[in-house]
């Protein structure tokens, strides 16, 4: 198959990821828009009929001081990664990039490799033997993954270093998702632990109220958001970052990002951000308060966020980013202990890849990133 790529406009590149039934919230058009670092550009691949059979959202970084620029492309680019001409896929596009200045190309395929029920990683908790997720025997392993991240060697790629659970501008590689397709709400409600169902009946019992915010309410958000970085020492992105992805976003698609509030007595005590990409639903963003605990409001905030994703039709919903870290010394291993409870699984993705197209400019960036 022969295939040719060229710059697309963000129209015809909206309306290929539209005609898919989801991709990546990293890979839709209004993204660069989030990114104002990052100079964007929109790529198309072609097949000998003239149509649209790929895209991909390419981010470049420029180097300080120098016209050269680190091209990314987040959790993409959205082709046929198992076709087995993907040399025919990624040759042009590594030319086109080198062509526009580019010294090093990152690439994150959205290709899963392993997937880990809930039982199977709660066995893993169990046993002291068992450190990380990968110990522990996978659920499900797709074969075909493996002969991706064979090929993409084969062409001298490089696989990045882990993102852990996704902090910073590297996305992760271990997620946590609840499968939605072919389930009842109460099949995935009896797929909730024990604890996750009597909080949610706790909450329920309160009166906790879970509501949708507004453009308008993103101040309160950011109030919860910031007392949530102090507790968990992380330096919190600004309130004009969450307005500009609500601005962007919404503006692409009215439905494309969601804010959630779980109130009693008319206090806020939790808060969530949503994305959705056709039948795809992330639980983007999340945030508490340090009081108000008692009543479970985050526990009732993501089945209701649940309910809304079945309601649209998804297919999963997205708990994003978890450490593979199964000790429960780690300061990580809280956050796949809180998703474990939802009854999803973990899942494993081949993670980002790089080619360096300059070498010496490639490591002087390895350099320059270790150090920050």
């Amino acid at each position: 198959m022969s295939l040719t790529l060229r710059t697309i406009s963000r129209e015809q590149h909206l309306a290929y990821i539209q005609s898919l039934p989801a991709a990546s919230h990293c890979q839709v058009p209004a993204w660069a828009d989030v990114k104002t670092e990052w100079r964007s550009e929109n790529l198309g691949w072609f097949d000998k009929n003239g149509e649209l059979v790929g895209a991909g959202l390419v981010l470049y970084r420029q180097l300080p001081k120098i016209k050269r620029y680190l091209a990314y492309l987040p959790e993409g680019p959205v082709i046929n990664w198992y076709a087995p001409n993907l040399d025919d896929w990624l040759q042009p596009m590594l030319a086109h990039l080198k062509q526009q200045g580019a010294f090093s190309v990152k690439m994150g395929p959205p290709v899963v490799i392993r997937r880990w029920d809930s039982a199977a990683i709660k066995s893993g908790i169990q046993d002291p033997e068992v450190k990380r997720l990968k110990d522990v025997e996978a659920s499900h392993i797709e074969p075909r993954a493996f002969e991706v991240a064979d090929r993409l060697r084969k062409m001298g790629w490089q696989q990045g270093e882990d993102g852990g659970a996704g902090f910073g501008d590297v996305q992760p590689r271990y997620v946590f998702q609840v499968p939605l397709a072919n389930r009842s709400l109460d099949d995935v409600l009896k797929g909730f632990n024990q604890l996750w169902r009597r909080n949610i009946k706790k909450a329920d019992k309160a009166g906790v109220e879970v509501v949708q915010g507004g453009y308008e309410d993103l101040a309160e958000w950011q109030r919860l958001y910031e007392i949530t970085a102090v507790r968990d020492h992380f330096r919190p992105r600004p309130l004009s970052y969450f307005q500009r992805m609500w601005k962007v976003l919404n503006s692409e698609d009215p439905n494309r990002m969601r804010l959630y509030f779980a109130r009693h007595e008319g206090v806020n005590l939790s808060a969530a951000t949503m994305l959705v990409v056709g039948g795809h639903v992330w639980y983007s963003y999340g945030a508490s308060d340090n009081i108000g605990r008692e009543v479970r409001p985050s526990n009732a905030m993501q089945w209701r966020m649940l309910r809304d994703a079945y309601a649209m039709g998804a297919t999963v919903y997205d708990l994003r980013g978890i450490s593979d870290s199964l000790d429960e010394t780690d300061h990580l291993f809280g956050l796949i202990q809180f998703k474990v409870g939802t009854g999803g699984e973990a899942v494993e993705y081949v993670g980002e890849w790089d080619f360096p197209l300059n070498k010496l400019l490639h490591k002087a960036l390895d350099i320059y990133m270790s150090r920050r």
